[in-house]
């Protein structure tokens, strides 16, 4: 019995300090995430956003906790490359020239390159490297398509791409919700997974995913009220 109360409570000890590293790594990655959108105050919230819709979209395809888990953090993480991508370029709203483009696209790249030395966090690099592919092979930067792109980049493009068009940017006005379920419906199959596209649509219509959120640190959903 003693030997039994002394190794639970060095369980309970050991899960308290799992914990605390798993609170520590949170705040860390929500840091970053919060850099990465203060380069556009257009853009105030994105990456958490995106970490979120992405989390709903894997829970909804059945993925394991522990997928789900690491789709999140690849969601919060998917524009780091954005940090080298000079403000002029970021922020103009006029339409971009060629050179200009590519400069943008090159975050994709960059971001792949910095996430490579977390190994805890597995695939933490594919979200940021492959989340602008199509799957119809027209995207950037490899023009993988199909099931050649990763999984958690088919999720995390289509999260991108639902708060691109539901919040306000530089260059545009929000979306209204009926204009954003046609884009996921005509671009089914084109730019989106259409199994992804269906259930982007289907947590649209249930309301689990929405612009109006602002979401925590877990990735906890808290209405917008402002």
């Amino acid at each position: 019995m003693i030997n039994f109360l002394f190794y639970r409570h060095k369980l309970k000890k050991s899960l308290e300090l799992q914990n605390a590293y798993k609170e520590i790594t949170l705040e860390s990655i929500e840091a970053i995430a919060r850099t990465i959108d203060a380069k556009d105050h257009y853009t105030n919230g994105h990456s958490l956003r995106v970490g979120y819709y992405s989390r709903e979209i894997a829970k909804a395809l059945n993925l394991s906790k522990m997928d789900v888990e690491n789709i999140y953090y690849a969601g919060l993480l998917h524009d780091i490359g954005k940090i080298g991508v000079p403000d002029s370029i970021l922020n103009k709203p006029e339409h971009l020239s060629e050179d200009e483009f590519d400069v943008i696209k090159s975050h994709t790249s960059e971001g792949a390159t910095i996430l490579s030395s977390i190994s805890v966090i597995p695939n933490i690099t594919l979200g940021a490297r492959y989340h602008h592919e199509h799957y119809d092979g027209t995207g950037y930067p490899e023009g993988r398509k199909g099931k050649e792109i990763p999984l958690v980049a088919r999720i995390i493009c289509c999260a991108d791409c639902y708060d691109a068009m539901a919040t306000k940017r530089v260059y545009k006005e929000p979306y209204l919700t009926d204009h954003i379920i046609e884009e996921f419906t005509k671009c089914s199959g084109t730019q989106f997974d259409p199994e992804i596209a269906n259930i982007v649509i289907k947590l649209i219509v249930e309301g689990k995913i929405r612009p109006d959120i602002q979401v925590d640190i877990n990735g906890n959903e808290h209405k917008n009220t402002k």
